[in-house]
């Protein structure tokens, strides 16, 4: 790849994009510009800027984007239900988006030519950060060094930074054995012995939930309230929707919700396994459809439902500025109108349990739902009616013979 004099780099200073860094200015003879991003991953930021000063860097961006990751890309996700593969909520994939966004914006800021990632040619990843770009940006140039280079293991990593001089972290005692991703979405675990699928996971690798066995013997109640489909209140206290995530990863953590271990289809076609904690997002998902039920049309929320799979499967792979996810988003944010009120839930050793609802939009009628006396709000003869045209073809086929 020719005619690159300035690349913007997904930044971590962690080891393979500390080396990526230095392996940028050798091989292409560019400047390089660094993007650290502060998602809620829960690490001090500021020790990548110094790694980023001594390797020579001079425009460094480190930012924080916790509020706009949770307003405009994880609230817009959980309005449409989305879980992937019927288990996966997708708080590695709805993290990328954002920052292959960001990563646009600031090679436009910066007058580069190109971006560049640490995602190995393996994984989503890569698809993910890279149709994004070329979404925002058709013309962009994107260098992926794991699919160029021959450093292919982590002491190939650490020779180059000897040779070279990289501060980073050597002693692998202090390293997890798994490969993580986290921000306030979730942790994600893949690697070690979780290549085994049926290799149980060590109940020391969970980092933001206790155990079912070990939470509370007493559950915790919460109240959430809602407009228009986003939490917007906790127990009556208004919070920001970073705030909000935070808060419920908090309280669902310690009571062991969150919890997951899937193996799951990647788009580039392999199966792998991963384990997941978020405990938040259980608790928005479960809360959002209880939501849902009282005050969504049944027609509008069964579409909703029929849609959500193919929703989850454009987050997971990549598409989420595509037009067919735009037109979705379009369809549920219409949707949410008038999904408004309360939900009231408990959490108990693991679980998330639905105790109420209500709302000024609900369309729960008491004197038509009703096993008393409803006074004639309903009149159950029209039933037989109903019954009998939407029996008519089955009652035709059976008079014809037909199983």
């Amino acid at each position: 790849m020719s005619g690159i004099d300035k690349v913007v780099l997904a930044y971590s200073g962690g080891l393979d994009t500390s080396v990526i860094a230095k392996w940028l200015q050798q091989t292409y003879g560019c400047e390089v510009v660094t993007f650290t991003a502060d998602i809620g991953q829960g690490e001090e930021l500021e020790p990548a800027r110094a790694k980023a000063e001594a390797m020579g860097i001079e425009e460094i961006y480190i930012e924080d984007l916790r509020e706009e990751f949770v307003r405009d890309f994880v609230n817009p996700m959980f309005r449409a239900n989305a879980l992937y593969e019927g288990e996966y909520l997708l708080g590695t994939s709805i993290a990328r988006p954002l920052i292959a966004k960001r990563l646009i914006e600031i090679a436009a800021e910066t007058g580069g030519d190109a971006i560049s990632h640490g995602a190995t040619g393996k994984g989503n990843d890569q698809v993910r950060f890279e149709l994004g770009a070329y979404a925002l940006s058709p013309s962009i140039k994107i260098i992926a060094p794991w699919r160029e280079w021959d450093l292919t293991s982590r002491d190939h990593l650490l020779a180059y930074c000897d040779e070279h001089g990289i501060p980073v972290e050597k002693k692998l005692g202090t390293k997890s054995p798994y490969s993580m991703d986290a921000n306030l979405l979730h942790i994600s675990y893949e690697g070690d012995i979780l290549e085994d699928p049926a290799a149980e996971p060590e109940e020391t690798m969970w980092l933001w939930t206790v155990s079912p066995e070990e939470a509370p013997d007493k559950p915790s109640y919460l109240e959430l309230d809602y407009v228009k489909g986003d939490i917007v209140a906790i127990d009556g206290e208004r919070f920001s929707p970073a705030e909000v995530l935070s808060k419920l990863n908090q309280l669902a953590g310690a009571n062991g919700i969150g919890r997951a271990d899937i193996v799951e289809n990647r788009y580039v076609g392999m199966k792998s396994r991963g384990c997941y904690e978020t405990p938040g997002g259980s608790v928005m998902l479960k809360g959002h459809r209880a939501m849902e039920s009282l005050t969504l049309d049944r027609e509008l929320a069964h579409l909703k439902d029929e849609l959500m799979p193919r929703y989850a499967s454009l987050v997971y792979n990549g598409y989420w500025w595509s037009p067919e996810r735009l037109a979705l988003q379009a369809l549920i944010d219409y949707s949410q109108e008038y999904v408004n009120g309360k939900v009231r839930l408990k959490l108990y050793k693991g679980n998330v349990i639905v105790v109420g609802r209500e709302s000024d939009d609900s369309l729960f009628d008491e004197a038509i739902a009703t096993f008393e006396d409803d006074a004639g709000a309903y009149n159950q003869a029209d039933a037989a009616g109903f019954i009998k045209l939407n029996a008519l073809r089955m009652r035709i086929a059976a008079l014809k013979g037909r199983k």
